[in-house]
């Protein structure tokens, strides 16, 4: 792994994950409005939506603690969006918090893939097991997401560029760490490659073939 020293590369990635957890915590936020669910089902769906994905890379990595274990202001932070910001859900038309779901769904993929793919390959994995497991980071939470709110989730919907855009971005990522690249640059481009790859698939309706 070239790059940062060990301690900025952890801080870049603490920062990656905080901004994940916050994205695909909003998307939970808004789909368990959708659902008229009360503040406990807010918390419970943003939640699971934002930790779903990370713990289980923790887990298959062997990692302990889990990270939200180890810094338990993520789960803090996220029951207190949960508290200030449900008022304020209830009055999204529906047409607008579809769309707030999609975005906030395609940020928190890339970041979550990217960051995914960073700590495998770190934790010394094949380069294939690094993308899967940012794969995995990236989809778990949504997956989770949409069983608990009754939905198909996403990534098993026909056809979907999810897990796809997911990917493309892990392997950017890999790429751009096999060619030196600071980790800032292989993460932000991952990111981007994901999240615009996402965004862009959902505007034009493009989908895998049948």
């Amino acid at each position: 792994m070239n790059a940062l020293p060990p301690f900025s590369l952890s801080t870049l990635l603490q920062v990656v994950e905080v901004l994940g957890v916050v994205a695909f915590a909003f998307s939970g936020f808004i789909e368990a409005r959708r659902k008229h669910m009360d503040m406990v089902g807010v918390f419970t769906v943003a939640f699971i939506t934002a930790f779903g994905g990370g713990t289980l890379r923790d887990l298959l990595l062997d990692r302990r603690p889990l990270y939200w274990v180890e810094h338990q202001e993520y789960p803090i932070m996220v029951f207190v969006l949960a508290v200030v910001g449900s008022p304020f859900l209830r009055h999204l038309q529906s047409a607008r918090s579809e769309r707030l779901i999609v975005v906030a769904d395609a940020l928190g993929l890339g970041l979550f893939s990217a960051s995914g793919a960073s700590l495998a390959l770190n934790f010394g994995m094949p380069t294939f097991v690094c993308v899967m497991m940012g794969v995995i980071t990236g989809i778990f939470g949504g997956v989770l997401r949409d069983v608990i709110c009754n939905e198909i989730p996403l990534v098993f919907r026909r056809g979907e560029l999810y897990a796809t855009c997911s990917f493309a971005g892990c392997w950017v990522y890999l790429w751009m760490d096999w060619m030196k690249a600071p980790e800032v640059m292989s993460l932000g481009a991952s990111i981007a490659v994901t999240v615009v790859f996402r965004l862009v698939a959902v505007r034009f309706g493009w989908r895998l073939p049948g």
